[in-house]
């Protein structure tokens, strides 16, 4: 039967608006007489029914009536029905006062006959609507509590609403805005503003709550995600204004909240021009091009059109991975995925010489810090000769600019991975002038979601039904989307003249607990309650807390927004870096010979030579022989 309706939908209703056009006109005609109409009057309305019938059907069809969804009534097709009814009234009034010259018909008939078929017409088309929401609003599925009864509240609602096929049912908001309390907003109430969640909350039992304000700071958000902090919530929210490029809402967008919904970072507005200018149509290569850094590099390098795009990545895995991404998202883009070692010097030198890239972004290192304590020879290999041999060749073939990927843990560093890190931070600063290449670095902390961070690992920790293990309940850490670093590292590679090394504004620095503690209420837990955290102490080579400028650094601002510049107190000495550099070749040469898992006390007395705040920690196995083998132990 539905099927039948669907296919003949618009021939009834032709027959549904002619004939309730023929009932406002004989309802008109009983109206005007009181129910006894004289008999000419009759016969003057039976004569002109038909060409009545003709003119509304002419009208209707003028404006649209026989089309659109009459479940989706609203005011501007109520504000159609008029106008197509006033305009046929005129023209029947026309053609029977000057055409047909009928005398008998009354003149308040079009008048009365007007206005009982709008009537008529807005109340079946408004009835089939009010049917459908009816039906909607049943209870059904999760019962939503919404934050926010702004535009973005009122527009999840009355989608939810409309729509039968959704299993939300919005039981209430609640909003700060004084005139809102105690009001209804398509007959959900508003039940108290934020300061009365926990009271809403025990008297309506929702099953989730939906934070419906797109434009609320990352603060507002942590507020209410700490007023839900006792209770057993789903947390959920829409996405930023930014991100809905209509301005509609709709309950498909709604998305559970995120830790970077947390972070009080404002976006990034610069300019993309410079950067633009400095990709499109050249070729552009990403060392450890998998990575985290590294692949999304790739990404927005791919967006501004290189003429190639190389990928040197030593993990075959992760580069075939990357590189199908961006030959899908961007099948125009010359990608070049190419298996090779930073430290393989002869593959570097081939590569270069074959490719001629313009600019090189170097993320690939060795990064995790206590795995770098139990190898720290393989640390100063990847990270300090890699860096060195990589911007030899960068020299050796002309490459315009070669941009080192740093860290904050090079600063003060009490790591190998620290020190290996600020070591490569000088090549890079001495390497610079005796070329035509421009070398700098960006220095930067913690990113969201890397490979290995602490937040992919508390999500796996929390699905496990815990416990999340914290290092310690005072350990701060800067942290910072991936795409936000990426988009400044490549605006600082735009400024880079040489020499430089820039460093991001990571905004302050939080506590790895409170992180923990804030995935976990995300998750739908209660922290301590249903999922336990356990402190384990520092690991090998960690810090409290992290540093972005050392002690003998000063920082100035570039001119570029959240990217600043560091001033060195004294200049890098060249010679003595390369003298060094050389203590350490031999070092390795020495160990290479050995052969013994340990590594070079002379290699430990060069590095703090380098980096004089280098603070190792005890537990780093520089130690030689039986003494290494006994500290790994």
């Amino acid at each position: 039967m539905k099927r039948l309706v669907l296919r003949f939908r618009r021939p009834i209703a032709v027959v549904i608006y002619l004939g309730l056009a023929w009932a406002a006109n004989v309802f008109a005609f009983l109206l005007r007489f009181d129910g006894q109409v004289p008999a000419e009057s009759w016969t003057a309305c039976v004569a002109m029914l038909p060409w009545l019938l003709l003119v509304r059907a002419g009208g209707f069809m003028a404006f649209g009536q026989f089309r659109g969804l009459w479940r989706y009534a609203s005011l501007y097709d109520l504000r159609v029905i008029v106008m197509a009814v006033l305009s046929g009234s005129i023209g029947f009034f026309v053609l029977v006062r000057w055409i047909f010259a009928e005398p008998n018909y009354p003149r308040s008939v079009y008048l009365i006959d007007a206005l009982v078929l709008i009537m008529l017409l807005g109340s079946f088309r408004m009835a089939r609507r009010a049917y459908h929401e009816m039906r909607a609003s049943s209870p059904r599925g999760k019962r939503v509590l919404i934050v926010g009864a702004g535009n973005a509240g009122e527009m999840i609602v009355r989608d939810m609403l409309h729509n039968a096929d959704y299993d939300q049912t919005p039981i209430g908001f609640v909003d700060d805005a004084p005139g809102k309390q105690g009001e209804r907003i398509h007959g959900v109430p508003v039940l108290g503003m934020r300061s009365d969640l926990a009271r809403v909350i025990e008297q309506t039992k929702p099953d989730d709550v939906l934070i419906a304000m797109p434009s609320a700071p990352p603060s507002l958000i942590q507020e209410i995600v700490r007023a839900l902090q006792p209770f057993h919530l789903n947390i959920t929210t829409l996405p930023r204004l930014s991100e809905i490029v209509s301005g509609a809402v709709a309950v498909g967008q709604i998305r559970t909240l995120a830790i970077e919904d947390l972070l009080a970072r404002p976006p990034v507005g610069l300019d993309a021009a410079p950067v633009r200018l400095l990709v499109s149509g050249r070729c552009i290569m990403v060392t450890g091009a998998g990575g985290s850094i590294g692949s999304e590099l790739c990404r927005q390098v791919a967006v501004l059109g290189p003429s190639e795009l190389l990928l040197y990545e030593r993990y075959e895995n992760s580069l075939f991975a990357i590189a199908n991404e961006l030959q899908e998202r961007w099948p125009a883009v010359n990608v070049r995925p190419l298996v090779g070692d930073i430290c393989d010097a002869g593959r570097l030198n081939g590569v270069l010489a074959k490719h001629s890239p313009r600019v090189i972004f170097h993320a690939a290192a060795h990064k995790h810090v206590p795995l770098m304590e139990l190898s720290p020879c393989e640390a100063v290999k990847n990270n300090v000769f890699g860096t060195h041999q990589l911007a030899e060749a960068a020299a050796r073939w002309g490459v315009e600019r070669f941009i080192l990927i740093s860290t904050d843990k090079a600063v003060n560093p009490t790591s190998a991975m620290g020190v290996s890190k600020r070591v490569a931070e000088l090549i890079v600063q001495a390497r610079n002038g005796s070329s035509d290449t421009a070398f700098a670095a960006v220095r930067f902390g913690n990113v969201l979601g890397s490979n290995g961070s602490v937040v992919p690992r508390f999500l796996e920790q929390i699905k496990a039904g815990g416990p999340v293990t914290v290092t310690h309940p005072d350990m701060r850490r800067y942290f910072m989307l991936i795409p936000e670093a990426v988009q400044l590292v490549m605006h600082a590679a735009t400024m880079a003249k040489g020499g430089e090394v820039f460093v991001l504004e990571m905004g302050e620095q939080i506590r790895v607990l409170d992180m923990a503690r804030t995935l976990i209420r995300l998750s739908g837990f209660v922290p301590e309650e249903d999922i336990s955290i356990t402190f384990t102490g520092l690991r090998p080579g960690e810090k409290l807390y992290e540093e972005l400028v050392g002690s003998q650094e000063s920082m100035t601002a570039s001119g570029t927004e959240k990217i600043n510049v560091l001033q060195r107190d004294h200049p890098v000495d060249g010679a003595f870096l390369a003298a060094r550099l050389e203590q350490l070749r031999q070092c390795i040469a020495a160990e290479n010979v050995r052969r013994n898992g340990g590594c070079s006390c002379g290699m430990l007395e060069v590095l703090k030579e380098l980096v004089p705040t280098y603070s190792p920690e005890a537990s780093t196995t520089w130690a030689c022989g039986d003494a290494a083998r006994r500290e790994i132990a």
